[in-house]
Formats: C-alpha cells, sequence, structure tokens
C-alpha cells in the first residue's frame, strides 16, 4: 500500500534447493507452488547483490500478471531474502553470509504507469526486505520448534506405550515366576522333608551315603530354584549372600563325592588337589560357592567324553590375583581375608576362543555346545558369574580351541574365621545344637496347604517331632478347628486363589489377646522384600522357606516357643 505495488510475490527455496518456490503474493491471483530453477541467470544476479535490483518484467519470476493488448509493464525490482534456521544460530556468533539461503522478493509497479523506481524508494524495499528476512526466521524457528515438540509428544508417547508394555510384561513374568516358585517347591519340600526323615531311620553305611547325597543334591537344587526364579532379584543385584563360617575342606570332598558317581559312568577320573595352605574353615556364602564349584565341574563331565578332569584348590597368591581378563577387577590384600583361587581341567570337548564371552550370557549357548544334545539352558555360568561377582570374584574359561579341553577358573574373596572382626558373628547360626529341642511331644500344631503332598509332609515332619497335629486345606475349616490348645499355626500364603495374609488378620480377630494366640508361620517359596512386609503388617510371627528339613523344622520350632518370632534371612 505504501508503495501502491501492483502485485509482490515471495520465492521460497524448495526444500531440495534446486528451485524457487511461489508462496506467496499480494493479489492471490497466482497459483501458489508454481517454482521455477534456482540458478537462473536473473536469480543469481539478485542474490549476488545485498541491494535491490530491477530485473525485467518478462523474467521467469516476474511473470505474475496477465497482460494484454496495450498495457504496458510496470517497472519490476527483486530483491534477496535472507533466511535463518533454528540451526543457524550460535551462541555469540551470528551466521555467516555465507551459510544463508535466500528467497527473492519480487516487487512490481502498476502497468501503463510512468512511474518508475527512486532511490528513496529501493531503499526502503531494502529496509523491508531485511524486516521481511526477520518476520520469515522467526516463523521458521517457529515451524521448527512446533516440529520438534511434536516429534517430542510422539516419542513420550512411544517411550510411554513401551513403559506400559514393560511394566506388563514384568508382571506377567513376576506372575509366572512366583506360581512356577510356589509349584516348584512343592515337590522339593517332600524331597528334602522326606529324605531327611528317612535319614533318621535304621540305615546302611550305603543306604545314608545315597540318602546324604540326595539331601545334599536337593539342597543345591532349592538353592537354585531360589535364585533362578527370583530373577527380579538377581537383576536388579539385590540378592544377598548367606555369610557364615563352615568347613572348605568339605565343600570339595562333597563336590567331589557327588561328581564321581556321575563321572565314573562315563569313564571319567576325576581328581582333587587341596593345597596345603588351605584354610579348613572360611566365613562366607558356603551353598553359593558349592553351587559355583558344581557347576564348573558338572559342565567339565558333561563335555568330556573320555580323558580326565581335576580340581585344584589352592590359595591366590598377590602376584596371581591380577589378570588382563578383568580390568575391573581389583583384589586387596588384607591379613583378615584371603582369595581362594579353584581350576578345574579338562580334556574335553573344548571351545573355539571367540565363543567364550557368550558362555557367561543368560540362555546363551555357543554353536558347537549346543549341538552336542548337552541339555541345560544356558543359565549356569550366568549365575555362576553373578555369584563369583558377589563374592568379589573374577570367573574366567580359557581353551586353545575345539577338542583341546577347557580349563575354567574362578577366583573368590573369603574371610578367616579366627581373624574375622565381631561384626560377623549375627551371621551365626542362632541356634546351637545343644540348644536346640530335639522333640516336641504333645505340642498342638495345625497346619493349613492346599497342596496334599505338601500338606502330609509338613505334617510328617511334625509328628516325627513329637507333634500333635492338625492338617487342613480351607481357611474356613481353620478358623473352625483352631482353639487356645494349638501353640503354632503353619499357613502357606502363597496358595492361588486362597489369601494367607486375610487368614492371619481373622486369627488376629478371633484371639485379640496375645497369649492366648496361637504362634502364625508362612510358610513360602520366595522370602522377598514384599512377603516379609506383608507378613509384618498382619501380624505373623514368623516366615519360612520352604522347603524344610527335619532339623530345619526342629530349630524353628525351638526359635518360636523360646522367641514367639523368627523371620528367616532372605
Amino acid at each position: 500500500r505504501t508503495l501502491a505495488l501492483e502485485e509482490c510475490a515471495l520465492w521460497m527455496p524448495t526444500r531440495t534447493g534446486l528451485e524457487l518456490q511461489l508462496s506467496y503474493t499480494l493479489r492471490q491471483q497466482n497459483p501458489v507452488g508454481y517454482t521455477v530453477p534456482i540458478h537462473l541467470p536473473v536469480v543469481n544476479q539478485v542474490f549476488s547483490s545485498n541491494c535491490a535490483v530491477k530485473i525485467s518484467p518478462n523474467s521467469p519470476v516476474a511473470r505474475l500478471r496477465q497482460l494484454a493488448g496495450k498495457h504496458i509493464p510496470g517497472e519490476v525490482v527483486a530483491v534477496r531474502v535472507p533466511l535463518l534456521h533454528l540451526s543457524n544460530f550460535q551462541i555469540n556468533d551470528w551466521p555467516e553470509l555465507s551459510t544463508k539461503r535466500y528467497a527473492l522478493m519480487v516487487l512490481m509497479l502498476p502497468s501503463d504507469s510512468a512511474r518508475q523506481w527512486h532511490v528513496h524508494e529501493l531503499e526502503l524495499v531494502e529496509v523491508v526486505a531485511d524486516q521481511v528476512a526477520v518476520a520469515l526466521s522467526h516463523a521458521a524457528i517457529l515451524e521448527e520448534s512446533m516440529r520438534a515438540r511434536d516429534l517430542l509428544m510422539e516419542q513420550n508417547i512411544a517411550l510411554d506405550l513401551a513403559r506400559r508394555e514393560a511394566e506388563t510384561a514384568i508382571r506377567a513374568r513376576n506372575d509366572f515366576l512366583a506360581v512356577m516358585n510356589h509349584e516348584m517347591r512343592t515337590p522339593m519340600h517332600a524331597i528334602i522333608a522326606l529324605s531327611s526323615l528317612l535319614q533318621e531311620t535304621e540305615l546302611t553305611a550305603e543306604q545314608r551315603l545315597m540318602v546324604e547325597t540326595i539331601l545334599r543334591s536337593s539342597n543345591l537344587l532349592a538353592t537354585l530354584i531360589n535364585d533362578v526364579l527370583d530373577l527380579s532379584r538377581l537383576e536388579d543385584g539385590s540378592l544377598q549372600l548367606e555369610i557364615a563360617t563352615f568347613n572348605l575342606h568339605s565343600v570339595f570332598r562333597e563336590v567331589h563325592n557327588m561328581i564321581k558317581p556321575v563321572a565314573s559312568i562315563k569313564r571319567l577320573s576325576v581328581t582333587l588337589n587341596i593345597a596345603a595352605d588351605l584354610p579348613m574353615y572360611a566365613i562366607g556364602d558356603e551353598k553359593r560357592l558349592m553351587q559355583t564349584i558344581l557347576n564348573v565341574v558338572g559342565n567339565a563331565v558333561k563335555f568330556s567324553k573320555e580323558g580326565s578332569i581335576s580340581i585344584t584348590a589352592f590359595v591366590a597368591k598377590s602376584e596371581s590375583l591380577r589378570d588382563f581378563r578383568a580390568p575391573d577387577f581389583f583384589p586387596v590384600q588384607s591379613d583378615n581375608h584371603f582369595y581362594l583361587r579353584v581350576q578345574v581341567k579338562d580334556s574335553g570337548s573344548g571351545i573355539n576362543p571367540q565363543d567364550i564371552p557368550k558362555l557367561f550370557t543368560k540362555f546363551a549357548q555357543t554353536q558347537a555346545l549346543a549341538t552336542r544334545n548337552s541339555g541345560g539352558s544356558g543359565l549356569g555360568l550366568a549365575i555362576c558369574k553373578r555369584f563369583v561377582n558377589l563374592m568379589e570374584g573374577h570367573i574366567w574359561i580359557e581353551s586353545e580351541g575345539l577338542g583341546k579341553g577347557c580349563t575354567a577358573t574362578f577366583i573368590v574373596k573369603l574371610e578367616f574365621p579366627e581373624r574375622s572382626n565381631e561384626s560377623k558373628l549375627p551371621f551365626a547360626p542362632k541356634l546351637q545344637a545343644n540348644h536346640v529341642q530335639t522333640n516336641f511331644p504333645g505340642l498342638k500344631v495345625l497346619v493349613m496347604d492346599d497342596n496334599g503332598v505338601s500338606r502330609s509332609v509338613t505334617k510328617g515332619l511334625l509328628a516325627h517331632l513329637g507333634c500333635d497335629v492338625t492338617a487342613v486345606s480351607l481357611i474356613d475349616e481353620l478358623l473352625h478347628v483352631i482353639s487356645q490348645e494349638h501353640k503354632v499355626v503353619f499357613m502357606d500364603v502363597s496358595m492361588p486363589g486362597i489369601d494367607g495374609y486375610e487368614l492371619a488378620v481373622r486369627i488376629h480377630e478371633k484371639f485379640t489377646k496375645r497369649h492366648e494366640r496361637p504362634v502364625l508361620v508362612a510358610l513360602t517359596g520366595s522370602i522377598d522384600k514384599t512377603t516379609k512386609e506383608n507378613c509384618m503388617r498382619v501380624g505373623v510371627d514368623g516366615v519360612i522357606l520352604k522347603p524344610v528339613s527335619v532339623d530345619k523344622m526342629r530349630s524353628v520350632l525351638s526359635e518360636l516357643l523360646e522367641h514367639r518370632v523368627l523371620f528367616e534371612a532372605m
């Protein structure tokens, strides 16, 4: 309006940068979207100048009006408009001209007019072009910001969906693990309980050895079930070691005795070499250490068809502790602890060196091993690595190739019993053998379990210890028979479809005085933090992890009758 223009148009570069596209017109008489090549001579002429340039009314960028008959086109000028995008802006650094892209603004005086462009008008056009540049830059920045916002919203929606799917998968996994934990512990409870009952009968030496082997293997399997099925504790690092004093030499002898019958079937010789300087007793997690040794030796037996297997145990010397394979392993020498080094060497099938890292990955097996029908889930060494890491150690495998055998080595940190400080005393067994009551004649006990086998086994354990046992399978049945005469109630809180915590609340409501109420003990397949908190919330006095042996039940009853509380360690 100020310049009384007939037409004003803005040509914007396309995304490819090879064309100019008609984007805006003053009179809106022309098809927006029309394009011309960006390398036209007239375009290059305007882009190379920072001033407004007069151009021919017949140039492609100026043919925006219909001219017919006597109409004489008015003068046309064009000026470049620098375009700045969000990516052009840098802190304390305005973009160089060479980095700019340009739009083209074309301004036309009315046709059949004697008007010409004056210098002051051209100067005004140049100023306007700068203002348009600022406006377009702001618009471009806003557009990019909105595009980034929309992209961020899409990503947030996708992340939220992925999070919900992951949470659903975790809940499904946890539900599956809870059911499997309960279902797998029921037969284990029967095996261990009945084996421990059988152990207390008259047996020949050979029979006793067999029963003891069954018990040892069952206990190791129960520990494995506890650790494998509760994958969340392994994944989030909450798995805690059970620290106690144990006979280190006996651990190796037990592994040797357990593995010899299997090896003899394959005609493999298994030798055990315990160094003279290896302490007889140590402080650490006996079960996890035995499980690690047994798994490594078991692999040696599994993948050896002939030849021999050697197990060597000794105290690692300071010069042999640092290993290039474990840059994150930093052993620290002290008078209070030592590093046990165990080496298992076999003459078996061997492995390609490049496949060795895969051995410590969950559910992964190398092709060479997987094709041998060796069985296994691929979890063993992955769990061993976790255990070794918890014991502040390091595990590795060496092999020169297929058919050349393997050497598995691990180092773990253990403490000297006589040099340990008092902080380890709480981990010692609470009940010494001479303080444990051996029998409980006439002690009235209630057992509630929905599984008939598990219920019968628990009842058998208690009856063997002299208890007067009543076993039920339903909440209403238990509430009907329970009385002040009952001193202890054992109940499975993990029964499908039955709320064991609700039962505890209803027992508390029935017996308002504490001395009249029996001691409530939860039998469960998982003693995680949530289970313990739920049990304490509803007033359960003790939590016991299945499976339970005769000795464990004897200790449990002694502790409960003396202190009326017992929460087994996780």
